[in-house]
């Protein structure tokens, strides 16, 4: 536990954001299906006093808190607003761990991803926020479906989530196993990549594999195109910026005597910009048609884009970074950390209105947070909820200033 802790988090806090944390863990829910979660953190929101706005985007939520200026109108118009973002969707893993008091109570479900520890921390920003509103301004405590869909934010914008709840800037965390507890990291930039998906489909001739002759083997023209995609990045992109083409499913229809007619291709790219995305697309798309048009096979080729790049802003970057330092010390706090290649809905919600994202570590230790994310052992660290708690009201002190 933090020992910077103020006096207002005291032990009745700290319970309510153990409650929380391990009932949310006990009755997971998959994306956009966030029904009973929904409705328990609106209850939760509730008895702070604040009106909720329910439905937004599908299972989504939100709560305005007015201070100062803008106390009493519940909607902070005319005065500057932020919002504060968690996510409150499951995976579909079955949770191994004997012994566990709060493991998931639904076959097949469990917050892999510490979705519950991330609602958990808004909802102790939004108690110490209600208990103490020194701000000026408005700030949104925002609860979002399906993130790892990669749907939910694009859902609750097509809802009218900023028209209906304006924000001048958004923030949100996520729990990172690995890094030591407590302890935050963000940058300036891209932080996190986009994630667009790729089908190719290659139609050709199938044929006895005693007599390969008579057919277009497949096969080998979708090996080629394996191997031909991972020159783009090594030939095609500059060296000085980053990108992955992971083909990950390799599908025939093909027995063990007959050489297929179908083959196709799944996978998924990394990268941090639209540049780089469009030429991530237009040169596998080529490449995929050049090589099955060499063959004599047709190609259909499919790419979708799943998830936008995390970009952060500078502004709130420094935001982020001071608040870190007011409740953990500079030391604990990373403002220029390497971006990683996994990706976020988050950066949905960042390509509409400037904010932050950041990463609060989870812990070292396998027994102490370190179990890998999206793992059926992992668990959130209760030891970092009410570090992550204050560094969200502390953000909003900081922005919002004094009331």
């Amino acid at each position: 536990m933090n020992e910077s802790l103020t006096s207002e988090l005291n032990s009745a806090l700290q319970t309510e954001l153990l409650a929380w944390r391990k009932h949310l863990h006990q009755h997971p829910e998959t994306g956009f299906e966030e029904v009973a979660t929904a409705d328990y953190v609106a209850k939760a929101l509730q008895d702070m006093g604040l009106e909720v706005h329910r439905g937004i985007g599908g299972t989504g939520l939100v709560a305005s808190l007015s201070a100062g200026n803008g106390a009493g109108n519940g909607t902070g118009s005319g005065t500057r607003a932020i919002g504060l973002r968690a996510d409150m969707d499951a995976l579909h893993i079955t949770e191994n761990a004997p012994g566990r008091p709060h493991a998931s109570c639904t076959h097949g479900k469990m917050h892999a991803c510490g979705h519950d520890g991330h609602m958990a921390m808004v909802l102790g920003a939004a108690r110490l926020l209600t208990a103490r509103p020194d701000f000026n301004g408005t700030v949104r405590f925002i609860f979002q479906p399906a993130e790892e869909h990669g749907r939910g934010a694009k859902a609750m914008m097509q809802d009218g989530l900023f028209e209906r709840f304006p924000v001048a800037a958004i923030f949100g965390v996520h729990n990172m196993p690995g890094m030591p507890a407590g302890s935050f990291a963000t940058r300036a930039g891209g932080i996190m990549a986009s994630e667009d998906n790729f089908v190719i489909h290659i139609k050709a001739r199938g044929t006895h594999a005693a007599r390969p002759h008579m057919g277009i083997d497949p096969i080998v023209i979708a090996s080629q195109i394996v191997l031909a995609l991972q020159t783009i990045v090594s030939r095609n992109l500059d060296p000085g910026l980053q990108a992955v083409i992971s083909c990950t499913e390799f599908i025939t229809d093909g027995i063990r005597n007959v050489i297929p007619s179908n083959v196709t291709i799944k996978g998924d790219t990394r990268s941090y910009s639209r540049e780089v995305q469009a030429m991530l697309e237009q040169r596998m798309r080529d490449i995929s048609e050049g090589i099955c048009h060499m063959h004599g096979a047709e190609c259909m080729f499919e790419y979708t884009h799943e998830f936008a790049p995390t970009v952060n802003s500078t502004e709130f970057v420094d935001v982020a970074t001071m608040a870190a330092a007011n409740i953990v010390g500079k030391d604990k706090v990373d403002a220029n950390v390497q971006p990683m290649m996994i990706s976020e809905d988050f950066g949905a919600f960042l390509q509409v209105v400037p904010g932050n994202f950041s990463f609060i570590g989870n812990g070292v230790a396998l027994d102490q947070g370190g179990i890998p994310l999206h793992n059926a052992g992992y668990d959130f660290n209760d030891e970092i909820l009410a570090t992550g708690a204050q560094y969200f009201a502390e953000i909003v002190r900081l922005e919002l200033g004094e009331g």
